[in-house]
């Protein structure tokens, strides 16, 4: 009788993480964040995108396209992995789905590592990379490859940066030198707003000391599974409750927005965290 009840438990148990499983990979929710600075010239609000990985809410991404118009946004933001680097996915329903998207709002893309992966094997995806990037930036898509965009109105520096795979191995983490962030992006105005795209949270103590006023970033997807006090379960390096799963993390007067993003790969889990559309209201401060 005890075995049997135990089971039913267990079976129980097993189709209510199922059912929550599929609701879960299957929506999205909204989540509002405001960001004050006294460089900021004028307000503005932006709407951050990550870790799509090929996910289609709705036929070519309907219901996404129509929850970012309902925002008004003066542009948005990209930080990475759209689509996942697979030699069977096909990446142009997400390259229609981001020309869509530049056809209304400036766009800033910064490569995830999954860009990355196609973009430096190409005897492995072809020219899956080059087809993406030329059709986006056809588009008027700024893609930001260790590069930067200045917005005068803001005075507003926005860096895409795009960090050696050596930083996404697993399971160690690896160390970033003082001085690779400015290898890579050169030095930060300290006169002007810095924001920063940047895929990979993890090195938030770098960016902020680098000079990121704000760093948007992805890569988590919230830890997969998240439990009540704890956060996210796993990272993507195999970190169980990673500090970095999602939300607002400041640092020394500087901030980072962690997306928990929109789709998944490899393990198609979310449990307890939906995916994430992110809007950020950047505000002049004492104005």
């Amino acid at each position: 009788m005890a075995v049997n009840c135990l089971i039913t438990i267990i079976c129980v148990l097993v189709l209510f993480f199922v059912i929550v499983m599929i609701i879960d990979c299957n929506r999205f929710v909204k989540r509002e964040y405001c960001c004050e600075s006294g460089k900021l010239k004028r307000e503005g609000t932006f709407v951050l995108l990550s870790d799509l990985h090929n996910k289609s809410f709705g036929k070519q991404n309907e219901r996404l396209f129509r929850a970012i118009e309902q925002e008004k946004p003066d542009a948005i933001l990209i930080a990475g992995d759209m689509y996942t680097s697979s030699a069977r996915e096909d990446n142009q329903e997400i390259a229609a789905f981001v020309q869509r998207l530049a056809e209304r709002y400036p766009v800033y893309y910064g490569n995830g590592n999954h860009e990355q992966k196609t973009r430096l094997f190409p005897e492995i995806f072809g020219d899956r990379y080059t087809v993406f990037a030329d059709r986006i930036c056809q588009a008027g898509v700024r893609l930001l490859v260790n590069d930067k965009w200045y917005l005068p109105d803001y005075n507003m520096e926005i860096y895409g940066l795009e960090v050696g795979r050596e930083y996404y191995h697993k399971p160690t983490k690896m160390l970033m030198s003082e001085a690779y962030m400015e290898e890579m992006l050169g030095k930060a105005d300290e006169n002007r707003y810095n924001l920063l795209i940047a895929h990979n949270p993890e090195y938030f103590d770098n960016y902020a000391a680098w000079g990121a006023d704000l760093t948007v970033s992805g890569h988590i997807h919230g830890g997969l599974m998240r439990l009540p006090v704890l956060g996210g379960v796993i990272s993507p390096r195999l970190c169980l409750f990673p500090h970095y799963d999602g939300g607002r993390f400041t640092k020394a007067g500087r901030e980072m927005i962690l997306s928990r993003g929109l789709g998944t790969h490899t393990l198609p889990i979310r449990i307890f965290n939906p995916g994430e559309l992110v809007v950020i209201h950047l505000k002049p401060k004492n104005r």
